[in-house]
């Protein structure tokens, strides 16, 4: 039987679980949210007690928690994943946390026998649900080949980047850097384009069919347009946090990072007034300022 479990099960964790389950894979799962527990069984889960059993019971388990702190705990507890799976399982961290954390963590693993794949994805709610994330794999290549078909169901496309834990959050750092920007450049266009009186509907056919036509920017003027701020699956402290990572980096290396900068204080003014929305709501910020509001 093919055995696998996902620890977290939030927006994207339980798409992972629902793509696991719709592919074969007898998925068990754990999380701290009694509601996620009972929803991830509904979709055909097996609810566990705790990490561990997720541990004792998957031959690989999925991570998708919200920073390093709590990947570390997960993965090297007393508790955790290492102390209880079996020789020759597989970790694959899924979640974006700081290359140097991720680096740690492979490092402590090493003679454990248990193999870490450190691939972050890319796609957000949408492509977390529908199987189509994109997975920035790096693990020794053993690990990765054996491993590939339980990614391939969650994912339409593995890269992979690396060998050594690290390397795929560091790409991830890198492309957040950028999608952050796009985000942070939509906000903006979409309130000049308010203020000079300009339609939500016009503004999104012509920006969707241009050269600046692209998933990140439709479906952030989708949603500005729509004016849906909350419960969309991209919650905008994962975007802060994100955006946290890849300046960090960017600091050590001594890169500059003119333009994800500005982006980092339009998510600090969004997370602050709107500390419960989704991305999008920090084009509400400039629009305050300016007195006018996109809508379809």
């Amino acid at each position: 039987m093919k055995t696998a479990g996902v620890i977290g099960l939030g927006d994207m964790g339980s798409g992972l679980a629902r793509n696991l389950i719709k592919c074969g894979y007898d998925t068990s799962g754990f999380d701290l949210s009694g509601d996620r527990m009972a929803a991830f069984v509904e979709l055909g889960g097996k609810s566990a007690a705790s990490v561990a059993e997720v541990g004792s019971r998957s031959k690989t388990v999925f991570v998708m928690v919200m920073n390093g702190d709590q990947a570390n705990s997960v993965i090297l507890g007393d508790d955790g994943l290492v102390a209880n799976m079996a020789s020759g399982g597989s970790i694959i961290l899924t979640a974006t946390i700081k290359p140097a954390e991720a680096r740690s963590i492979g490092e402590t693993m090493q003679g454990s026998g248990v193999d870490l794949i450190d691939s972050p994805v890319s796609g957000g709610y949408a492509g977390a649900q529908g199987g189509t994330l994109t997975m920035m794999a790096a693990g020794n290549e053993a690990a990765l080949e054996s491993n590939l078909p339980v990614m391939q169901a969650v994912s339409s496309t593995v890269h992979r980047v690396g060998t050594q834990a690290g390397e795929g959050q560091i790409v991830k750092a890198c492309l957040q850097s950028l999608i952050g920007s796009i985000f942070s450049a939509t906000f903006e266009a979409s309130a000049l384009a308010a203020k000079a009186g300009v339609s939500g509907e016009v503004l999104f056919n012509v920006f969707s069919t241009s050269g600046a036509a692209c998933s990140v920017a439709n479906t952030a003027l989708a949603n500005i347009i729509d004016r849906r701020f909350e419960g969309t699956g991209s919650h905008i402290a994962t975007m802060h946090k994100d955006l946290s990572i890849s300046l960090d980096l960017a600091g050590e290396l001594g890169v500059p990072m003119q333009t994800a900068s500005s982006a980092m204080q339009v998510f600090h003014a969004g997370k602050s007034k709107y500390p419960n929305g989704d991305n999008w709501v920090c084009t509400r910020i400039v629009e305050d300022i300016v007195g006018a509001e996109l809508h379809r």
